[in-house]
């Protein structure tokens, strides 16, 4: 039995062996490797998009694991099958995932009706690891129809997750600072859905931040989205909710407005269109790191790198020249090539 045979298979222990398996294929860098992933993703591709796929975003502390576990055992317990893809950052030691969030979650890790990867960002920006999307395709494959990915955290750089999923959910904490804090990290505006966790903690506090970011939000969308006019009732408005992960509070009522939120965008053909738009947007990705990889192995390029990086590093060159040159010898070599 081949991978895609094992993948799309019966649910059990010996499809999630082969879906990790599959997923290791994926994420290899040898060259032999990434024929056989190419191969094993045209395979696969019919199987996949019908799945819900959901991205969580909050900072560091916020609550993501265990706000992802409770909705996971909320979900299977709705009669679904949940995969969770969890981005830890890497280690500069081994490459290695830090945070561990599989162990995190505990009960939601065991049940058969769930599958969780963990896997390093090996320092890719957005937040996610480069192979994530494909890491999707399988999970969606294997027949789980909510795909929930988890991010390292919130950052100027770390809202990539956005660009591949259907929904983005920003998780906040009730005492996260002074109020325009979600706005200056820049992911406010991008944000369907805002989540305020630990809500028991503090519900006084928790009350004034929904109070706030919901001014906020609806600021966001009269001014940096006209197309969100809070008038027109087949459009998404981005909302927010309290909810406490650690007792299981509210989780109901978020995923009623996630239902929500697919009914209208499948409706108004938005949802559609936001796939088709990531779609063309992971080509070119790929397309860019393709290219930037094809550069450095370059020979011409090779031979010329150390002397350009010691030259900038030195102060002799200016960065923006060598990277001309660097360039320009590959473009030279590639059209003697083609003559």
């Amino acid at each position: 039995m081949n991978l895609y045979q094992g993948v799309v298979g019966q649910p059990g222990p010996l499809q999630r062996r082969a879906m990790s398996k599959a997923i290791t294929l994926l994420e290899s860098t040898r060259a032999d490797h990434r024929a056989q992933a190419d191969e094993l993703l045209t395979q696969l591709l019919p199987h996949t998009g019908k799945a819900f796929r959901l991205g969580i975003s909050g900072v560091p502390g916020v609550g993501k694991s265990t706000f992802i576990e409770a909705l996971g055992l909320y979900l299977i317990g709705q009669g679904h099958r949940v995969a969770v893809l969890t981005i830890d950052p890497s280690s500069t030691v081994s490459g290695g995932s830090i945070l561990g969030d599989k162990t995190r979650m505990e009960h939601l890790s065991v049940h058969e009706k769930a599958y969780i990867r963990p896997s390093p960002s090996s320092g890719t920006l957005g937040g996610v690891a480069e192979k994530t999307r494909e890491a999707m395709l399988v999970c969606e494959a294997a027949g789980y129809d909510v795909v929930i990915v988890e991010t390292v955290g919130v950052g100027q750089s770390e809202i990539a997750v956005a660009g591949m999923t259907d929904m983005f959910v920003l998780m906040q904490l009730p005492n996260a600072g002074d109020d325009l804090q979600a706005i200056k990290k820049g992911v406010m505006e991008i944000a369907d859905l805002v989540v305020i966790n630990k809500a028991d903690i503090d519900k006084n506090a928790a009350t004034r931040a929904e109070a706030q970011i919901t001014s906020s939000l609806r600021l966001l969308s009269q001014h940096g989205n006209p197309e969100n006019a809070h008038h027109d009732e087949t459009l998404w408005h981005p909302k927010v909710a309290q909810i406490s992960a650690l007792l299981g509070q509210g989780v109901d009522s978020f995923w009623a407005a996630v239902t929500q939120f697919r009914q209208l965008q499948t409706a108004n053909g938005r949802l559609a269109t936001r796939r088709e738009k990531q779609a063309l947007a992971w080509m070119w990705e790929r397309i860019d790191a393709g290219l930037k990889l094809a550069f450095r192995q370059h020979p011409q390029v090779r031979e010329l790198l150390p002397q350009m990086q010691a030259d900038v590093a030195a102060g002799r060159i200016a960065a923006s020249t060598a990277a001309r040159n660097l360039l320009l010898a590959h473009i030279h070599q590639a059209q003697a090539a083609i003559k």
